[in-house]
């Protein structure tokens, strides 16, 4: 089931009404019901693959907390991760396999299986795999009732795209449901509104500018592709950020606090910033069950440098069966290791010791490396887009070509992506909105001072945001799937 569809609009509130006005015990029931229904309204076969993963952690967590040992976890990891990877890698490995056998010569040509990717099996797969290991380390007790914790892997909200949930967090409400908090309702409407503009009016509107660039990349050159890539890093930005608004102000309105997946991302000064403000919940999985056991930053620093990669290579690998994806993972590495190395040998020597955030720097040196970064961000999403990766490779050879002359190059861009002066101020007035929110969000908590505005001034700026969005979603808007639908 889509938010943005007219059977969300009435899910919702038939949900809400219930969930409050039966007895606090029985809550967990009709979420159940609420996760069952929600899921199976976009393929109900897939609810069996979601139900087995369930079963097969819930036992293993139980097992592992009974017998302190760390076979069932093993077990259960490998059960869990084979899933996924039949689901989602194989026609890669068939790909590759049949690759390699043709550079040797090798008569193989290998059959694409014909497997749907099951909806949101990469999030509940991790939820999963990081409630196992919590109970092993006794970190969470295992929950002995099934049907609570089913309720926590298939936590509508999150369930098809994030934020991966941890059972520390959601497993507690569920098992005791707070009492209804009207504040927190109202800030959870608040980050729906905000979610729904940033995804059906910046992301989808952008997206009718980006997608016939990059789907018929190689017809293209120089700034085209260059404006392509920075509009494309805004649109999944909103389009993500906007499904996550979306999920944490439903889970909000039920008595279910969900950790922030965002924090403006694109006014970070280093890529190691970057990925503790964009997709946290999924950053901070890595860091906890990847990149620590590792061996993290306590080891060398080329075993380090080697930790770093690895991990940010199996990233780029969880979003997507192409080896684009690993490209993109690969180059978040190494602008990783390239900004480690320049901290320990080219910074001054009293600040080689410190964190970065425990140094004090030049408001130049901060916006200087803010713009690289977000230049380097930007640079790499264009593999993130890109179909394949023979595109990517393109994209980024032909982004320099034709740049001399720049005028001409301005007017070809404008033609290739048919803009026109009003068009492309439109675009830039939504990423400017876009870009001053995170900038006041960087130190304030935007729905407290909104909450604290005249209840006229309030009223009127949802009424007006709410009739602009579906306005300007029904005049002409092509409403699209969220992007991390295929991840």
């Amino acid at each position: 089931m889509l938010f943005t569809s007219v059977t969300f609009a009435f899910f919702l509130p038939v949900l809400f009404i219930i969930y409050w006005a039966i007895p606090a015990r029985f809550r967990y029931l009709v979420l159940l019901v609420a996760d069952i229904v929600f899921y199976m309204y976009g393929g109900p076969a897939y609810i069996i693959l979601l139900t087995s993963i369930a079963l097969v952690t819930y036992y293993a967590a139980i097992l592992t907390e009974r017998k302190k040992t760390k076979t069932a976890l093993v077990v259960s990891v490998v059960i869990v991760l084979g899933l996924l990877g039949f689901f989602k890698y194989a026609n890669l490995a068939l790909g590759t396999l049949g690759d390699i056998c043709s550079l040797l010569s090798i008569g193989f040509t290998p059959s694409v299986l014909k497997i749907a990717l099951p909806l949101g099996i990469s999030f509940y797969s991790f939820a999963a795999i990081g409630y196992v290991t919590d109970v092993y380390r006794g970190k969470i007790s295992a929950e002995k009732n099934f049907l609570k914790y089913m309720g926590f892997v298939a936590f509508f909200p999150t369930v098809l795209s994030g934020p991966i949930n941890r059972a520390e967090d959601i497993l507690p409400l569920i098992n005791e449901p707070p009492e209804f908090d009207y504040d927190e309702a109202v800030k959870g409407l608040r980050q729906m509104l905000w979610g729904f503009f940033k995804k059906l009016i910046v992301a989808d509107t952008l997206a009718r500018y980006v997608d016939p660039v990059f789907d018929d990349a190689r017809s293209f050159f120089g700034l085209t592709l260059i404006t392509a890539t920075v509009f494309y890093t805004f649109q999944i930005y909103c389009d993500f950020s906007g499904y996550s608004d979306i999920a944490t102000g439903t889970a909000k309105l039920l008595g279910i606090k969900v950790r922030d997946n965002f924090k403006s991302p694109y006014y970070s000064r280093s890529d190691k910033e970057f990925w503790s403000r964009w997709h946290i919940s999924l950053s901070s999985w890595f860091r906890d069950y990847v990149y620590i056991p590792l061996g993290g930053s306590r080891v060398s620093e080329a075993r380090h440098d080697l930790n770093i990669m690895l991990t940010m290579l199996l990233s780029g690998l969880w979003h997507g069966a192409d080896w684009s994806f690993v490209m993109w993972g690969g180059l978040h590495g190494i602008y990783q290791i390239a900004e480690d190395l320049c901290h320990r040998h080219l910074s001054k020597k009293e600040n080689r010791d410190k964190k970065e955030r425990d140094i004090k720097r030049s408001r130049a040196w901060n916006i200087g490396h803010g713009i690289l970064t977000f230049g380097m961000v930007s640079f790499a999403w264009s593999f993130f887009r890109a179909n394949n990766t023979a595109d990517a490779i393109y994209i980024a050879l032909h982004m320099p070509r034709g740049l001399g002359h720049i005028a001409g190059s301005y007017i070809m861009m404008l033609n290739n992506m048919r803009l026109d002066g009003l068009k492309l101020t439109w675009l830039l007035v939504l990423i400017a909105v876009l870009m001053i929110v995170d900038f006041v969000a960087l130190k304030h908590d935007l729905y407290d001072i909104f909450g604290r505005l005249p209840a006229a001034v309030r009223w009127i700026v949802y009424t007006g945001l709410t009739v602009f969005v579906i306005v300007m979603t029904l005049n002409g808007g092509v409403q699209q799937e969220f992007i991390y639908f295929q991840f």
